[in-house]
């Protein structure tokens, strides 16, 4: 929930996140399809609090959770709820963008969601005290590091590090992508893509989802735990964009 990708190619689009956790945090479930009320969800599931940072909509609609907003913040627990499951709350929508706009955040520790609503990419950011929403361009790569772990220099660093990479793969597919994520770097471990501050926090998982016209899958490297898993799910409906 800490790097995030979001790349669009020929009639699919491919969101990527990077899990940067604590060591004392409890192992994650690796992903599988829920059912929710308003249809098929596919996540991982956090071990603690049971939401997630990275789901699948049924509809084709997706989300990705990092913490904090705009700046580094200092956390004061407790709050009302997980921000994992605050973007359970946000997927089961009709549309994500809008359940942003009107859910209560109040008490809710600050997080970055980006969204795929519809064919259409958003970025929602709640800084504890207000929220904000703005379009992204769709047709374009992306990067997100989290303002809690990583400062302005080294997130445009990392920023500097994609660009590069995608003149080497215009065209990627899914493993490229995770690739990117677990092996990318300058050699400190503090921050490169697959990072480690002293055992104590360290990337975990790796999670990429292949979201088409009528399928999305769900590719789970599990570093913690040496697994990778892989999970699928067709659409009942499709963004008419893809």
């Amino acid at each position: 929930m800490c790097t995030v990708t979001f790349i669009p190619a020929d009639g699919k689009v491919f969101l990527v996140s990077n899990r940067d956790e604590k060591h004392s945090r409890a192992d994650a479930l690796s992903p599988m399809v829920y059912a929710a009320s308003s249809g098929k969800l596919l996540y991982p599931k956090d071990g603690e609090a049971g939401g997630t940072w990275i789901a699948l909509h049924e509809s084709g609609n997706a989300a990705v959770l990092l913490n904090g907003g705009w700046e580094i913040h200092t956390p004061d627990p407790p709050y009302r709820k997980s921000r994992g499951l605050i973007l359970l709350d946000l997927i089961q929508a009709g549309s994500p963008v809008s359940s942003f706009l009107s859910i209560d955040l109040l008490n809710i520790e600050p997080f970055t969601v980006v969204c795929l609503d519809n064919g259409k990419l958003w970025e929602g950011v709640w800084d504890g005290k207000n929220r904000h929403l703005s379009g992204k361009d769709e047709t374009r790569p992306h990067i997100w590091s989290s303002v809690t772990l990583y400062d302005t220099d080294i997130r445009a660093r990392r920023e500097g590090w994609f660009r590069e990479w995608l003149i080497k793969y215009n065209d990627p597919l899914l493993k490229d992508i995770l690739d990117f994520h677990q092996f990318t770097g300058d050699g400190d471990k503090q921050n490169d893509l697959l990072m480690n501050r002293n055992d104590h926090l360290y990337t975990v998982s790796i999670t990429g989802m292949e979201i088409g016209k009528n399928k999305g899958k769900m590719l789970y490297n599990d570093l913690r735990n040496y697994g990778r898993f892989r999970s699928a799910m067709m659409f009942s409906s499709f963004p008419a964009t893809l």
